[in-house]
C-alpha cells in the first residue's frame, strides 16, 4: 500500500450528487485540496458503477491521487483502486484481506471503541469513525460520538482515523483537535454551492 494523505477525504456519493456530473465534481475537489477520494454508489447497478469507477480511476491516476471504493470489492479490483472501505455489515475484514491481499488498503467504518479495536487487531489500514455529529447520511448507526467519543477511540488505536458525520468548516478544527488524521465528508462538499471554494476553506482549516 502506498502512502496516503488522509487530511481530506471526499466521499463521492452518487446519490448525493443528485444527477450532477460526479467526475467533474471530483476533479474540482481534487484540484482544490482534497487528498483522497472514496467512491460510493450503493443503489447503482453494477455495470453503471463500474463505468463510473473506471472513469474516476483514470481521472485520479492522471493526477496521482488514490481511489478507495466503498463496499464493492469486485469494482475495486476491476478499476485498479487503491483499496476498499467496508461497513460493519459488509464482507468481514479477514475475507476482504484474503481477496485483496496485503498491498491493498482496507478501511472499516466503526461507531464504538470495541469495533475500532477489533478492526485494528484484524489488520485494517485505517478507520472511518463516526458519526461525530448528527447527519442524515449516517443515521443507520446507533450513536452520535461527539468529539469526546472520537477522542476516546483516537487514544486507543494507532492506525489512521478519518472522522466522518456532520463535519463542515464550522466544526472541522474541533474534530482535528481530537487527534483525527483527517476528515471524510459527503454533503459538505458534494452539496456545496461552490465545491472548489468550500474545499479550499476546509483544507485551510485542517492545515492549521
Amino acid at each position: 500500500m502506498r502512502s496516503i494523505d488522509w487530511k481530506l477525504c471526499l466521499v463521492a456519493d452518487a446519490e448525493a450528487a443528485q444527477g450532477r456530473d460526479l467526475p467533474n465534481l471530483i476533479e474540482k475537489a481534487v484540484d482544490s485540496g482534497v487528498t483522497l477520494v472514496q467512491l460510493r454508489a450503493k443503489g447503482m447497478p453494477t455495470r453503471k458503477f463500474l463505468q463510473l469507477a473506471l472513469q474516476t480511476a483514470e481521472l485520479l491516476k492522471a493526477k496521482g491521487f488514490p481511489l478507495i471504493i466503498n463496499d464493492r470489492i469486485d469494482i475495486a479490483l476491476a478499476c485498479g483502486a487503491e483499496g476498499i472501505h467496508l461497513g460493519q455489515d459488509d464482507l468481514p475484514l479477514p475475507y476482504a484481506r484474503k481477496i485483496l491481499g496485503k498491498k491493498k488498503c482496507i478501511g472499516i467504518s466503526v461507531n464504538t471503541l470495541k469495533e475500532a479495536e477489533e478492526a485494528e487487531k484484524g489488520g485494517a489500514d485505517y478507520l472511518g469513525v463516526g458519526p461525530v455529529y448528527d447527519t442524515p447520511s449516517k443515521r443507520d448507526l446507533k450513536a452520535i460520538l461527539g468529539p469526546s467519543g472520537l477522542k476516546v477511540i483516537r487514544e486507543k488505536v494507532k492506525i489512521p482515523i478519518l472522522a466522518i458525520g456532520g463535519i463542515n468548516a464550522e466544526n472541522v478544527m474541533e474534530v482535528m483537535s481530537c487527534g483525527a488524521d483527517g476528515i471524510a465528508v459527503i454533503s459538505a462538499l458534494i452539496a456545496a454551492e461552490d465545491i472548489s471554494e468550500t474545499t479550499r476553506e476546509l483544507i485551510k482549516k485542517i492545515n492549521r
